[in-house]
């Protein structure tokens, strides 16, 4: 079941169009991520899924409604947090956090602040105002206050940022069990790599306003079809050149480790060449494509 479905959204500030015609779904229980480089459209594409944004053509159907006609519904069962937007400073957290569920139909307010103040793990900073937070500390407490309704879609832009990686892994492993348990459905925006491939069901690539690559993360890594062959030579270092250069073959050098980029259809075969003229190694490691090599090669082509 589609829990939002996006159909040929435009976007156009002045003449300058900034989203220039996407269609994605989502389904329900799934984790999106949405990627892209500075420019691409990301902020403009989630500030229309929340309503902030009105599109200059296209529609958005979220819980099967259009935000369009029914947007005061749809925001009820949604949240967004993101680590550059700033709670007022003055309020403590726990007046940040009541004040925000006074925006929802939550029946009992009171036990619901006690289950986030619990799930974010604020009870340290429970009655400190915001401006004496520490940058980590701010990012917690927007994402508690993300959950403050118990969204069924939930927007997370850099979720992680500024957090020490313990509590980033923390963050990690509660959405993902979030998602387990109640079947919430996220949209993620994150400049790191990592997360979003162990996040994420599904990745949407944007550039330029349009989308250039929407799959899994191993099936988008997948269109790299270049691996890293990583070797440190003890013997017949000439040799490995000369091998090198007949399969023209290119290779860098680091501390000792020769990185040799090559398709990896073409690996055993190599290898085999590599012990059939007794080039010796002590290590040896093999560096598959991951998505942000994907990324990258999207990052760097030119433009539709």
């Amino acid at each position: 079941m589609s829990i939002l479905e996006v159909k040929d959204l435009r976007k156009t500030f002045k003449a300058n169009p900034v989203i220039k015609g996407i269609s994605f779904d989502m389904a329900e229980g799934e984790i999106l991520g949405i990627l892209g480089p500075n420019g691409a459209g990301k902020t403009t594409t989630l500030q229309m899924l929340l309503g902030i944004l009105t599109p200059t053509s296209g529609s958005i159907h979220i819980f099967d409604q259009d935000i369009a006609t029914h947007k005061s519904e749809i925001l009820e069962s949604m949240n967004f947090s993101s680590t550059y937007v700033d709670l007022p400073w003055r309020l403590t957290v726990k007046e940040n956090l009541t004040w925000s569920s006074w925006l929802y139909q939550i029946p009992d307010r009171k036990k619901r602040l006690l289950q986030i103040m619990e799930l974010f793990r604020l009870e340290k900073i429970w009655k400190m105002p915001v401006a004496a937070l520490s940058a980590g500390q701010k990012t917690r407490v927007n994402l508690a206050r993300s959950m403050i309704n118990f969204p069924r879609l939930l927007l997370l832009d850099e979720p992680t940022a500024s957090l020490d990686p313990e509590v980033a892994s923390y963050i990690r492993e509660f959405f993902a069990n979030q998602r387990e348990k109640y079947n919430k459905s996220i949209i993620l925006t994150s400049h790191n790599m990592a997360e979003v491939e162990s996040l994420c069901d599904r990745v949407i690539i944007l550039k330029d306003g349009l989308i250039y690559g929407n799959d899994t993360p191993a099936n988008l890594a997948k269109k790299i079809e270049d691996s890293y062959l990583n070797l440190r030579i003890t013997k017949n270092k000439t040799a490995l050149t000369q091998l090198i250069n007949s399969h023209r073959l290119t290779s860098t050098e680091e501390e000792g480790i020769i990185t040799i980029p090559i398709k990896e259809k073409l690996l055993p075969l190599f290898l085999y060449e590599v012990t059939k003229k007794n080039i010796q190694y002590s290590e040896i490691s093999i560096d598959k494509p991951t998505l942000e090599d994907y990324f990258m090669k999207v990052a760097k082509e030119k433009s539709l």
